[in-house]
């Protein structure tokens, strides 16, 4: 069994917004959700600002739990819950009659916990609870107990291309029938301590983010999550169920390289651009637009650029090509989910989000990297690139459901 599978929901938390309408609005306009760390101190880290969400607030009773999980697992929920709602969709689902499925990714879960853990541990009075909330099931756990999930659950955690290759897992699902439905995506939190092993990394830039740029010097982290839902398109439509596109197509590889640098050649980000339009059956003719994973780090922006041009040829030159993280930063496990709901919200909408953040023209960097405010555009088909510290990427192709 093969189907065609196509996003009937989205749902996100975001340093833009804590809902999809808000969190597009504002990043077309090239509005920028960093500043100063205020849930933590963030004195001694590389750089102090960050994409951190504002003004949180979690009604555990609202999902039917007693007490709040931990911080990334509420962003989860909220977003997921938004997802389904958009979807048209009321939970249980399992009393919908519908064996449905999820896909969490994450690369730090419950970090806000494993800190309390720790802390309480060094007192002598270790609490498994908070062991417990730290853990990487956590969230789908939750998720199939709230939303009544029938099928099977499962974690993505490839570094940062995680939440693109958990939506293109659930999209495998639901193609092939393990699943009549799934919700994928992904959820970080910001916590001391990835950022300080980040800071350790020199990823993190300590000035700004400018992807893609001459003056870029490294990246700013962000938090939040990122959802969707994936449902058969027969399915969808004998429910009137509208869809923001087609998930046409994935893949996934690892460099093999080095632990936070691309290949030179970029050979790994091109196999897997090269793999997810063989594996969509799209020519490089179709495609109109391309969000990049955009990092503003020295070593990454140049490669992705080379790789984009190694595939796609002279189209490279004639499509706009931008990265949401001069926006909302680099959001660790949920980065691919949010560029990938980005990415569909571009082909819904006839528009395409900018690179917030950019400044100045690099030679090594010459396409059109829709600096600043995003732009009316016509989307049938577009790419979203994710690659990750130990080198692993992924790339998802959506299409307009015709």
């Amino acid at each position: 069994m093969s189907r065609r599978v196509v996003i009937t929901g989205l749902g996100l938390v975001s340093p833009l917004g804590c809902c999809v309408g808000e969190f597009w609005q504002r990043l077309l306009a090239g509005e920028r959700g960093f500043s100063r760390i205020g849930r933590f101190d963030p004195v001694g880290l590389r750089n102090e600002r960050a994409g951190e969400v504002k003004d949180w607030a979690f009604d555990a009773a609202a999902f039917g739990l007693q007490e709040p999980p931990s911080l990334a697992s509420q962003f989860a929920l909220v977003a997921a819950a938004e997802a389904l709602r958009d979807a048209g969709l009321s939970w249980p689902l399992v009393t919908a009659g519908l064996q449905a499925a999820c896909v969490t990714s994450t690369n730090f879960a419950g970090a806000d916990r494993w800190e309390q853990f720790v802390r309480a541990f060094l007192a002598g009075e270790p609490r498994a609870e908070l062991f417990a909330s730290a853990a990487f099931g956590e969230t789908p756990l939750l998720m199939r107990e709230v939303f009544g999930l029938s099928g099977p659950a499962g974690v993505t955690s490839i570094a940062c291309s995680s939440g693109a290759a958990a939506i293109g897992l659930a999209a495998d699902w639901v193609r092939e029938g393990v699943c009549g439905l799934a919700i994928a995506g992904g959820h970080d939190c910001l916590s001391p301590w990835p950022l300080a092993g980040l800071s350790a990394l020199h990823t993190i830039t300590a000035e700004d983010i400018h992807p893609f740029s001459a003056d870029r010097s490294g990246t700013l982290f962000g938090e939040g999550a990122a959802y969707v839902v994936l449902e058969p398109l027969d399915t969808a439509r004998a429910r009137g169920a509208a869809a923001y596109a087609e998930v046409a197509g994935w893949a996934q590889n690892n460099n093999g390289y080095h632990l936070t640098a691309p290949d030179p050649g970029a050979e790994g980000m091109t196999q897997v651009v090269a793999a997810c339009l063989a594996d969509a059956g799209l020519s490089v003719e179709e495609i109109d637009y391309i969000n990049a994973h955009g990092t503003g780090t020295q070593p990454h922006d140049p490669a992705e650029t080379l790789a984009i041009k190694q595939v796609l040829g002279w189209r490279a030159y004639q499509i706009p090509i931008s990265s949401i993280k001069g926006a909302v930063g680099h959001l660790m496990g949920a980065a691919g989910a949010i560029e990938i709901v980005a990415t569909a919200l571009a082909i819904a909408h006839g528009a395409v989000p900018p690179t917030a953040g950019y400044t100045s023209p690099d030679p090594t960097c010459d396409l059109d990297y829709v600096p600043n405010v995003g732009r009316p555009a016509t989307v049938r088909a577009a790419l979203s690139i994710s690659a990750g510290i130990g080198g692993s990427n992924a790339c998802v192709a959506l299409r307009r459901v015709e």
